[in-house]
């Protein structure tokens, strides 16, 4: 194939300074794409176990279909012009007239392909990139792992009810801690059919399809000889490759990345007070303590998670708040749990500025930028305000009907 544009590459001044650090060149970008529909059946179906609940497994598998195609025709692509390598790779997904285009992107890296047994894959940018081969984990390939899921009728009606009293409602807090080991689970497995005993530089998208969430993770399967051939399967990690650098020299090594989730509710009693108390001016006990436990929960599971690992610490850790409405929140924490190894070290003692410095965006669209951000503002704020009391609407239409069946 001969690419019409071999002089244009996405790569910075900063990136292709790594790369020569490395004895590397900068190639020219690749792609590939693949557009597939769910069809009549496929659509059916996924729509019945959308009302089921679960994972709705005709729109987990579109998805990992349309992703590997896109991947294995840039890949194709990358090779037919000599590259070692593609560096920051990217998918994205665009509807198009009810189809969904997967499209995928990265940039070629040239070099010596002698001592290269295969063409490499890897969601790090050559920063990134730097960092990761210094911290002596080779990469091996771009991978991922999905899961498209629906809370359905069943959960929906049970975790309302639960919701009507205040505290965690366990039926939403399995069904989200379900999912998101499954995306963990199914990345690790695409790592391990490359060789890898690693996944590092992990990243986790949560983005609505086909009236259902999907959760993707990914990734850089690698390899690190310090880990030789675990029994337990690669090591995953979710901090960037600049921070694994920094804990590397330090000498921790990434075990797991660990999760926590906890769905809560205000409950009918907690709704209607902090409803009375929003119209004054004052903290509102019941939402402060709510918020509070909710994160504690997640935290203690991350905690949970990283003994079981024999992890000295947990890093990096962020939390994730989603107003699912009707008084319910849920909570994620995510990090990495890490272990102090003896004669763990980097190749270099520190890292060059190059591999550092954040590249400054110098193209803006400042008015559309300031719109979506008021509105995308508001109607969280719509929905945070809404959500008490459309809990306090929920109770009392239950309680209506209650009362109308006694009645007769």
């Amino acid at each position: 194939m001969n690419l019409k544009h071999s002089r244009v590459t996405g790569l910075s001044g900063n990136e292709i300074y790594c790369l020569s650090k490395l004895g590397y060149q900068a190639g020219p970008l690749c792609l590939g794409n693949s557009v597939l529909s769910l069809g009549i059946f496929g659509s059916v179906i996924s729509g019945v176990k959308n009302l089921v609940g679960g994972e709705v497994g005709e729109i987990t598998s579109l998805i990992e279909d349309g992703r590997r195609n896109a991947l294995q025709r840039m890949e194709l692509e990358a090779t037919s012009q000599g590259g070692l390598g593609i560096t920051g790779v990217t998918t994205e997904l665009i509807v198009q007239q009810g189809n969904v285009e997967f499209l995928t992107l990265g940039s070629i890296v040239r070099g010596d392909k002698s001592a290269a047994k295969e063409l490499f894959s890897t969601s790090a940018d050559a920063q990134e990139l730097f960092c990761q081969l210094d911290a002596g984990f080779t990469p091996l390939r771009y991978v991922f792992g999905n899961v498209a899921y629906s809370i359905g009728i069943g959960g929906g009606i049970g975790g309302l009810i639960s919701g009507l009293a205040r505290g965690e409602v366990a039926q939403y807090s399995d069904i989200f801690d379900r999912t998101r080991h499954i995306a963990l689970n199914r990345i690790t497995e695409d790592a391990k059919r490359c060789g890898a005993n690693a996944v590092v530089g992990i990243e986790t998208t949560i983005s609505s399809l086909f009236r259902v969430q999907e959760m993707v993770m990914i990734g850089t399967a690698s390899h690190h000889p310090a880990l030789g051939s675990l029994p337990t399967g690669p090591v995953t990690s979710d901090m960037t490759n600049q921070e694994m650098w920094n804990m590397v020299q330090l000498g921790f090594m990434p075990l797991r990345l660990v999760m926590g989730v906890s769905v809560y509710s205000l409950g009918i009693g907690g709704a209607i007070t902090s409803a009375v108390r929003s119209f004054a001016r004052g903290e509102i006990n019941e939402l402060t303590t709510l918020l509070y436990e909710a994160r504690e929960k997640a935290l203690e599971r991350i905690e949970r998670d990283a003994q079981k690992c024999g992890a000295d610490e947990v890093v990096g850790v962020t939390t994730h708040v989603y107003n699912l409405g009707g008084g319910l929140v849920e909570f994620l924490a995510i990090g990495t749990a890490v272990k102090k190894i003896s004669g763990l070290s980097t190749r270099s003692a520190q890292l060059p500025p190059q591999a550092i410095i954040q590249d400054r965006d110098t193209f803006f669209e400042s008015e559309q930028s300031s719109v979506e951000l008021s509105s995308q503002s508001f109607a969280s704020a719509k929905k945070t305000q809404g959500g008490p009391l459309g809990m306090l609407f929920v109770g009392m239409l239950v309680m209506f009907y209650v009362l109308k069946m006694l009645w007769h």
